[in-house]
């Protein structure tokens, strides 16, 4: 599962990062470059560890353990930084209040990434749930990549913005398959689902479910015009 995660994540972002990247036609901020830098590594990092404890070199994935939380706390950081970035890059182009209620998207989605880690490292004693909520950590950020094959397929031609909420869907819901397949493991090897898919799940689909009306919301607009406000 974690190699699915990493080659979803790279063949997710080669239409719209890798590939530009190497012919030297994409322009980006720094900003926009080291998150991607810790997003991948993270990938990478996700796969030595699981690789690790598969092969039952516990202590190794332990000592590592620190690389990660560091990892994870950068990445939140920097999600933080580039949501902001994306809404100033809305706002330069007169569509602030459409920056500012698609910012709910990454900013939720950085935020149960960091919910689902911090629960993970809570529980690194209890291995059957410490990994499962790991992998949802790392599911509940593959809707950007997979998001990005929707835009080159289906985006209609026109000048770049901040896309209406709904069309975020579909790509979590891709995302959320992944979840299914580790569910459809747990029944077949224990016999039933384990409680944190089941609950990870509910969040996972509630969140973005929920981003739709609470991005319209005068508070949301507050809340995240205000960072803006203070960005610029």
């Amino acid at each position: 599962m974690a190699m699915a995660c990493a080659v979803v994540a790279f063949l997710g972002f080669a239409p719209t990062y890798w590939l530009p990247l190497a012919h030297g036609a994409f322009h980006g901020s720094p900003v926009i470059h080291f998150h991607g830098l810790l997003f991948f590594t993270w990938t990478l990092y996700f796969v030595l560890q699981t690789w690790l404890a598969a092969s039952g070199r516990i202590a190794n994935h332990r000592s590592l353990g620190l690389v990660g939380v560091s990892l994870a706390t950068a990445m939140t950081i920097f999600g933080f930084l580039a949501s902001v970035h994306a809404m100033k890059q809305a706002a330069s182009i007169g569509q602030t209040d459409a920056g500012v209620a698609f910012s709910i998207v990454p900013l939720s989605g950085i935020a149960f990434f960091a919910v689902a880690f911090i629960l993970a490292i809570a529980n690194t004693r209890r291995g059957e749930i410490h990994k499962r909520l790991m992998l949802l950590a790392g599911i509940a950020i593959l809707d950007a990549p997979i998001a990005r094959w929707f835009i080159v397929l289906l985006a209609p031609p026109g000048p770049a913005g901040p896309p209406p909420i709904p069309v975020t869907l579909p790509p979590a819901l891709v995302a959320f398959l992944l979840l299914v397949v580790a569910m459809v493991h747990d029944r077949r090897t224990d016999g039933r689902v384990h409680p944190v898919y089941i609950y990870g799940g509910i969040g996972y689909v509630a969140v973005k479910l929920l981003n739709w009306p609470i991005s319209a919301t005068g508070a949301w607009h507050a809340f995240a015009g205000g960072i803006l406000a203070l960005a610029q």
